[in-house]
C-alpha cells in the first residue's frame, strides 16, 4: 500500500482511500483531500515532517502522521 508519506518530491499521485476515522478523517476531507483528487508533492522538510503538497490549486502542509493515512496510487 502506497501512502502520501512514501510519495517522492515532484511526483503527482491520486488519492485512492482515506484511512482513519472520526474527526481526523473529517479534517483531512475538509482540507480537500478526497477520493480521486490529484495531489502534487512539492517539498518534504529535512526531517520528513511536514510534507508540503499542492491540492485543488492551493498549497497545504501535512504532518507525516496524517500523510500516512492517505492511500495513493
Amino acid at each position: 500500500m502506497n501512502t502520501l508519506k512514501t510519495a517522492k518530491v515532484g511526483q503527482t499521485v491520486k488519492v485512492v482511500k482515506l484511512h482513519g476515522e472520526g474527526a481526523v478523517k473529517r479534517r483531512i476531507m475538509d482540507m480537500g483531500l478526497t477520493k480521486g483528487v490529484e495531489v502534487y508533492v512539492r517539498k518534504v522538510a529535512p526531517l520528513g515532517d511536514p510534507v508540503e503538497i499542492t491540492v485543488r490549486g492551493y498549497e497545504l502542509s501535512l504532518r507525516r502522521a496524517d500523510a500516512e493515512m492517505i492511500e495513493v496510487e
